[in-house]
């Protein structure tokens, strides 16, 4: 089983920057991948990012290439999204959400936190 935490989300303008980071419990978190997904009000939870297990390899969305920024610390069971240049569109409930093998596809993922607010205001 394993337990996600998010926090780190919050308001702030556009061109701003956020941290989220995901503390996880269980001893599964350095053998899988993690990601980030989000969900607008009124739209479908969507990909955003995610990271190997070993942070080998990272993916991210076209909607955030280029300004988010993936990595995790399997010392600290934790992993983290750096949010820079935020627009209004990015606005959001973020999750965090761990998969089921090392390096995963979108299906993969099997655990769920309760997610964090971003409010990016014009």
């Amino acid at each position: 089983q394993v337990q996600l935490v998010e926090s780190g989300g919050g308001q702030v303008q556009a061109g701003g920057s956020l941290r989220l980071s995901c503390a996880a419990s269980g001893r599964t978190f350095s053998s899988n991948a993690m990601g980030w997904f989000r969900q607008a009000p009124g739209k479908e939870r969507e990909f955003v990012s995610d990271i190997a297990w070993n942070g080998g390899s990272a993916f991210y969305a076209d909607s955030v290439k280029g300004r988010f920024s993936i990595s995790r610390d399997n010392a600290k069971n934790t992993v983290y999204l750096q949010m820079n240049s935020l627009k209004p569109e990015d606005t959001a409930v973020y999750y965090c959400a761990a998969a089921t093998r090392p390096v995963a596809t979108k299906g993969d993922y099997a655990y769920w936190g309760q997610g964090t607010q971003v409010t990016v205001s014009s």
